[in-house]
């Protein structure tokens, strides 16, 4: 069996974590477009990050949870998402603070969200970070190649302007079906660039 077979047997199962950075949005339409599919949803909000959900969004806490399977505190480090015994297709960390991506990238695992995603990365499976600050300053840009360098995928959420999105909604769903296509889910989200020429007729006609 390769990897890539490996990979494909494994049970239905994504990790999302909310944590502390503007675009808690991000979280959310992943959860939203997950519960549409067959895959399993595994949820941790940080402090910060339920914080952001209520100051960002006209969602609740509570409403949020809702759109996952399981619900997981950021401070139950014995859940079995803790352990690499306990197989998932990966994680994605939307919108993921630099506080998050640094603990992970350094190995610090005090909390749900970085020892969940620290497994993962050790077993092999995506963990995709989107990652959400501007500008960087070089403390930031040697946190994300150490995050890079230990097998997690760096995702900012940056616009696809060439859809030319009419709404943040757009730009939110674009993004979360590009996530999508990274770690390997079909899905319909995403505008497909079809070439130069075809886009400009596109938009002329």
């Amino acid at each position: 069996m390769n990897d890539r077979t490996a990979h494909n047997s494994l049970p239905r199962r994504l990790i999302v974590a909310i944590s502390g950075a503007s675009g808690a949005i991000l979280g959310i339409r992943l959860l939203e477009v997950l519960r549409l599919s067959e895959i399993e949803r595994h949820l941790i909000i940080s402090p910060a990050g339920a914080q952001t959900i209520t100051s960002e969004t006209g969602w609740t806490v509570r409403q949020v949870e809702a759109l996952a399977d399981v619900v997981y505190s950021h401070r139950d480090i014995g859940a079995a998402i803790a352990s690499g015994s306990y197989p998932t297709q990966g994680m994605v960390i939307a919108p993921c603070s630099v506080k998050t991506l640094s603990s992970i990238a350094y190995g610090i695992t005090d909390d749900l969200i970085t020892r969940a995603a620290d497994v993962n990365l050790k077993e092999g499976r995506p963990v995709v970070a989107l990652f959400r600050e501007a500008p960087l300053h070089v403390g930031h840009l040697r946190a994300l190649t150490q995050f890079a360098e230990i097998g997690g995928i760096v995702f900012p959420p940056v616009p696809a302007f060439y859809a030319r999105p009419a709404s943040v909604d757009d730009i939110v769903t674009q993004i979360i079906g590009r996530v999508l296509d990274r770690i390997g889910v079909e899905n319909t989200l995403v505008r497909r660039w079809q070439g130069i020429q075809k886009e400009i007729g596109r938009h002329d006609s």
